[in-house]
């Protein structure tokens, strides 16, 4: 049994660490190329170019246009190969990382995560999740590494929008969940390798800092100021999230997640997290957890607003066809249902999905 344990090479995390970064990214070249949306360029993408050309740095702004798909990672590839880029930097949330990471790998060129929302787990792994460019999910790709530095400005993250916080705690939240589904079925974890001790601890320490801390890092973010509770969650939706699903591996949450993209309509409108927090809910009945503790997340998940039944999902009007539609999308050959333990099938997920909604809505109708 060969048990595998990876991570970032520097995890920086602290107020004002974007315009700190010199001395770091120094040592990795002096030519950027800086990926960030139109909207995180304004928010601080901008300031970033002028900070880094004040310290000597070559850099080429790109705008990323939005999907993490392959024609995006070409379009992108070509700019850094004109540009001989000795550094990539991924600013902004997780779709813009993990294109990074694809270029960066093409490359073989520094990356660096530098998320300004806590909103996924993406920043510290060495994977992507790669779309079709109409935003259906396509596979995930594997690196070599992960990325060489990891760098989170807080005072930037309180000032985002308090609902992308939310969707990161959702998408932590899956962490432990599917990391003990994988440790119980003896599968592989996201790079082929059994989990370590530090994994499976990771796990449970970003599960007990969610529910412990989340509530009071919420508030903070929408006073837009900076404490440790959410410095706690920050870097529990960030790296203990990150380390943890990926040396202690990923399963049926995110495997319904990915099957939501068969469909199209307004569930689209909801975040990576939203979505996930529903399949965490799914992932709890498919590995038979008693009722105490799919309690426990589904009361969580009520106080965050998160979604817990198929209308909050935006699929009031869902067919039971497009629903098996989503099933059997989350049991792709290419996705992680397969490391849950057992046999989950299709029908295992369709009914899975089917009995959340239902207990969710009686659970709320009786709160009334």
């Amino acid at each position: 049994m060969t048990k595998i344990f990876t991570s970032p090479s520097t995890y920086i995390q602290g107020e004002g660490e974007l315009f700190n970064s010199a001395q770091y990214l120094e040592k990795h070249g002096k030519s950027i190329l800086l990926l960030a949306d139109e909207s995180v360029l304004k928010i601080v993408g901008n300031e970033l170019n002028d900070y880094l050309l004040d310290n000597n740095f070559t850099v080429k702004i790109v705008v990323f246009n939005g999907e993490a798909s392959e024609l995006e990672i070409k379009r992108i590839s070509e700019i850094v190969q004109k540009e001989q880029s000795e550094i990539i930097i991924g600013l902004g949330g997780g779709k813009t990382i993990d294109t990074a990471k694809a270029v960066g790998d093409n490359f073989k060129i520094t990356v660096v995560s530098a998320p300004t929302i806590a909103s996924t787990d993406a920043p510290c792994s060495r994977l992507s999740v790669i779309y079709t460019d109409d935003g259906q999910f396509d596979h995930y790709r594997f690196y070599n590494e992960n990325p060489q530095i990891v760098l989170l400005d807080t005072k930037v993250i309180a000032g985002a929008p308090v609902e992308l916080l939310i969707s990161g705690i959702a998408d932590a939240l899956a962490t432990n969940v599917e990391a003990t589904d994988v440790r119980q079925a003896q599968t592989d974890n996201m790079v082929a390798g059994k989990q370590t001790l530090a994994a499976k601890a990771i796990g449970q320490a970003c599960e007990d800092t969610l529910f412990q801390y989340a509530q009071l890092a919420i508030a903070a973010n929408k006073a837009h100021v900076t404490t440790e509770a959410l410095n706690r969650v920050i870097e529990a939706n960030t790296l203990l999230s990150g380390l943890g699903f990926e040396s202690g591996g990923l399963a049926a949450a995110h495997a319904i997640h990915d099957g939501f993209t068969a469909l199209k309509g307004d569930i689209h409108k909801l975040s990576h997290g939203q979505k996930v927090a529903y399949g965490t809910l799914v992932e709890l009945i498919l590995n038979g957890s008693d009722y105490q503790r799919f309690e426990k997340f589904l009361k969580f998940d009520l106080e965050l607003g998160l979604p817990t039944t198929l209308a909050e999902m935006n699929l009031d009007q869902v067919s039971d066809e497009d629903l098996m539609k989503v099933a059997q999308q989350a049991c792709s050959k290419d996705d992680t249902m397969n490391r849950m333990p057992g046999t989950i099938t299709p029908n295992d997920v369709f009914a899975a999905i089917k009995a959340v909604d239902e207990y969710s809505r009686d659970y709320q109708a009786k709160k009334r």
